[in-house]
């Protein structure tokens, strides 16, 4: 899990994924303000989340497009649009499972799972979501099972050995 340097300018995306109104009801009057969720990537491996709450509903979407500025993570894709192997996480009561599928196959994944895949430029990945259905934490263990995804150079440095003994699966390395 990388956190990008912000003096590199990125051409960010910005998708809304959800706006919540919440009401406090006190004894004199009912004060309302909102909750946005805001997801941005560059769809080349790029991608970030924010949060934010605000009395109008425009300041709450900017607040979270700033946090989600701020938070922007480098994922490993590889080429054809997938990723490099099955990832599971798990985010408070939300589970999601992602696994790489052959090229063409698309993306299937459902609401916010989906939003946060496209954002990152994956072009054919299944996922399935399990347990809460909490837009929130669908996001949060997505992009917390995509920041735990390994290329083989990473595996390769991890271990000491060259990359030619991994792809072949020799496990004679010692």
């Amino acid at each position: 899990m990388t956190v990008l340097n912000k003096k590199r300018k990125l051409e960010l995306k910005e998708k809304l994924v959800m706006v919540n109104r919440v009401c406090k009801v006190t004894k004199g009057r009912r004060y309302f303000s909102f909750t946005a969720l805001v997801i941005k990537g560059d769809e080349n491996g790029v991608v970030g989340y924010g949060l934010g709450k605000a009395k109008e509903a425009q300041d709450a979407i900017y607040k979270a497009a700033e946090k989600a500025k701020n938070k922007l993570l480098k994922i490993n894709i590889i080429k054809g649009g997938t990723i490099p192997h099955e990832q599971e996480a798990k985010y408070c009561g939300a589970r999601v499972f992602i696994c790489p599928v052959p090229e063409g196959t698309g993306i299937i994944a459902g609401g916010a799972v989906r939003s946060v895949l496209e954002a990152v430029g994956l072009t054919n990945v299944l996922s399935k979501s399990k347990g809460s259905s909490n837009k929130i934490n669908c996001i949060k263990a997505t992009i917390l099972a995509l920041s735990k995804l390994r290329t083989v150079n990473t595996i390769a440095l991890e271990r000491g050995i060259p990359i030619s003994k991994i792809l072949n699966g020799s496990d004679n390395y010692n």
